[in-house]
C-alpha cells in the first residue's frame, strides 16, 4: 500500500518537474533512479528519505548506523516505500557504504557530532549531500565541510526547510518583502519548550548498539538509558542544545527574510539554572544571546522551565516593524498592523492526503512534511542546474556557527566580536575553542586539508 500510495503522489511530484504523472499502481517514468544512501536512520533521517522517495525516482542503495535495530527497522520500511521493493545493504561504518555502493546521493541525519565527517567524505567520494543542521558540532567543522563542499564541487544542502516551508515564504511575501511590516530593527527568537532534568544512572549500552563508534570523535561517555536514540541532544559532549537545534531554525530564516550574513558581535549569558546541581545533564537550560546585525538586533531567549506566555507560539519568531508586528512559527504566522488594524493569519500546508504515508509513519511532522518535500526538490533541481540550494552548506555554516558562538560567548562570559567573513577579533582564547579536541583515532579536518 505504501509504495501505491508514492505512486499516486507522482501527480504532485510531476508538476513540480521531478516525475512524470503516474497511473495508479505504474512505475516512475522518468530517468533512471539515483542511487541514495542515508548515514543515520533514526528518526529525521528516515524522514528525509521518505520525503526525497516521495519526489524523485530513487533506489536506496545502503544505509548506515551504529544501532543493528535500527538499521534494519529502516530497511524494512525503505523496502516497503520505494518502488523497486528492495531492501538496501546496512553497514556499520560509513565508509564502507561509500566504497561499496558508491551512491550519488548521501544523506546525513546522526546526532550533530558526526555530521562532518561522514559529509567530508561523501564529498571526496563524489556524492551530493543534503546534511541535518546544525552542520557542524564546532566551528572549524563547519569551515572544513563548506571547504570540502567546494574543492570537489559537490551540492550540498542543510536540512533549514523552513527556507522552502510554503506558509513561512507567504509571510515573508506578504509582509517584509511586500514592505508592509516597514523597517524591521528587532527580531525576537524564542523556544519555551521543556527538557529533561536528568538520564537515568549509566548502565551497559544494548549490545545492538556500538557505543564505542557511536561517540566517535567525541569523548567516551558512560552510557545512559534513554539517551538513545533522540534525547542526545540533551548530552552536552553531542549536541549544542536547543541553541544549536531550535535557535539555528529561525536564525537562519531571519536571515534569509532579511539577507543578513554574519553578526558584528555575538554576547551571551545563561546556563543550567534550574536542574540539580549533580545532574547527568550538563547543557543550559536557559539562555538570552544578542546577535548584533547593526540596523537589525536578533535576540535569542531560551527557558525551559516556568509557564510559556505565548501558548501559540511555543517556539517561533517575531519580526518587530515600524509598521506591524509579525510573529512566525512552523504552525502558523499572525500579523499585526500599527494602529489596531485588522489582524491576519495563516498555517501550516496541510498535504496528508495529497501524501498519506506521512500519517502511516507516525514520526513525520505534518507541519514540517510538505517544506522538506520542497527542500528536496530545491537540492535536486541545484544539482541539476550546478547552482547552489536555498540552504546552501555556507549559508547553513554561517547560521550554525552564529548559534555554537552563542553557547561559547556564555561559556566566556564575554562578548564575541567577528569580522565579515565570520572570524573572531581579538580574542585568542576564543579563536582556540572554534575547535574541540577529536578523540582518536578520529582527527579533526581543517578546511586545508579537505
Amino acid at each position: 500500500m505504501q509504495r501505491r500510495d508514492f505512486l499516486r503522489s507522482g501527480a504532485h511530484a510531476a508538476a513540480l518537474g521531478t516525475l512524470a504523472a503516474a497511473a495508479d499502481g505504474a512505475e516512475p517514468t522518468a530517468a533512471a533512479p539515483l542511487r541514495v544512501a542515508l548515514v543515520g536512520c533514526g528518526w529525521y533521517g528516515k524522514t528525509d528519505l521518505f520525503h526525497l522517495i516521495q519526489v524523485a525516482p530513487v533506489e536506496v542503495v545502503g544505509l548506515c548506523d551504529v544501532d543493528s535495530t535500527m538499521r534494519e527497522g529502516a530497511a524494512e520500511l525503505v523496502a516497503a516505500r520505494q518502488p523497486s521493493g528492495k531492501k538496501p545493504p546496512l553497514y556499520g561504518d560509513y565508509r564502507k557504504l561509500l566504497a561499496e555502493t558508491r551512491p550519488q546521493i548521501v544523506l546525513v541525519a546522526t546526532p550533530d557530532h558526526w555530521h562532518c565527517l561522514p559529509l567530508i567524505a561523501a564529498c571526496q567520494a563524489g556524492c551530493d549531500v543534503y546534511v541535518q543542521k546544525p552542520i557542524s558540532f564546532d566551528v572549524v567543522e563547519g569551515r572544513a565541510m563548506v571547504a570540502a563542499a567546494r574543492k570537489h564541487g559537490r551540492t550540498v544542502q542543510v536540512g533549514l526547510q523552513r527556507r522552502s516551508t510554503p506558509h513561512l515564504l507567504e509571510a515573508r511575501d506578504r509582509y517584509v518583502a511586500s514592505g508592509k511590516l516597514g523597517t524591521i530593527a528587532a527580531v525576537d527568537i524564542h523556544s519555551y519548550y521543556g527538557s529533561r532534568a536528568a538520564f537515568p544512572p549509566a548502565a551497559p549500552p544494548p549490545a545492538t548498539l556500538d557505543w564505542e563508534t557511536y561517540c566517535g570523535p567525541a569523548p567516551l561517555i558512560d552510557f545512559h538509558p534513554q539517551l538513545h536514540p533522540r534525547s542526545w541532544r540533551d548530552c552536552i559532549e553531542f549536541s549544542n542544545g536547543q541553541t544549536g537545534d531550535l535557535c539555528v531554525h529561525f536564525y537562519d530564516l531571519v536571515r534569509f527574510f532579511l539577507g543578513l550574513s554574519w553578526p558584528k558581535r555575538i554576547a551571551a549569558s545563561g546556563g543550567a539554572l534550574l536542574r540539580p546541581a549533580d545532574s547527568t545533564i550538563k547543557l543550559h537550560d536557559t539562555q538570552t544571546a544578542l546577535f548584533d546585525h547593526g540596523a537589525v538586533q536578533v535576540v535569542w531567549t531560551q527557558r525551559n522551565w516556568g509557564e510559556n506566555p505565548d501558548p501559540a507560539y511555543p517556539w517561533g519568531a517575531t519580526l518587530y516593524g515600524d509598521k506591524g508586528t509579525l510573529k512566525i512559527s512552523v504552525q502558523s504566522y499572525d500579523f499585526q498592523p500599527k494602529g489596531g488594524g485588522a489582524a491576519e493569519k495563516g498555517t501550516f500546508l496541510d498535504e496528508r492526503e495529497l501524501f498519506p504515508a506521512d500519517t502511516a509513519h507516525k514520526e513525520t511532522e505534518a507541519f514540517a512534511a510538505p517544506a522538506t518535500r520542497r527542500h528536496m526538490e530545491d537540492f535536486l533541481a541545484a544539482r541539476a542546474a550546478g547552482r547552489r540550494p536555498v540552504a546552501d552548506i555556507e549559508e547553513g555554516h554561517v547560521s550554525s556557527a552564529v548559534c555554537i558562538l552563542a553557547n561559547l560567548a556564555m561559556r566566556l562570559g564575554r562578548t564575541i566580536h567577528l569580522d565579515p567573513e565570520g572570524n573572531v577579533v581579538g580574542d585568542a582564547e576564543a579563536e582556540a575553542l572554534l575547535a574541540r579536541p577529536y578523540r582518536a583515532p578520529w582527527q579533526h579536518p581543517t578546511p586545508d586539508a579537505v
